[in-house]
């Protein structure tokens, strides 16, 4: 199966990573990388003023914009 992976560059643990503060909303930005070698930005407002929550719906974004692709 093919799969999109997340970029990262960080060799730290940083619990706010992919996440800005934007005005007091917070945002998801993070790059994919596709199986057919290309990648794809993705900017999410996460529509949240809370940074726990904010975490809670990043975590739920990469999980499912990971998910393995299934062939048709």
């Amino acid at each position: 199966m093919n799969t999109i992976c997340l970029s990262t560059r960080q060799h730290c643990p940083n619990p706010l990573h992919h996440l800005w503060n934007n005005h007091g909303v917070w945002w998801f930005h993070g790059t994919f990388h596709l199986p057919d070698g290309t990648r794809e930005r993705k900017r999410v407002n996460l529509k949240t003023r809370c940074e726990h929550e904010a975490r809670r719906k990043r975590d739920q974004l990469i999980a499912r914009l990971s998910q393995p692709l299934l062939h048709a």
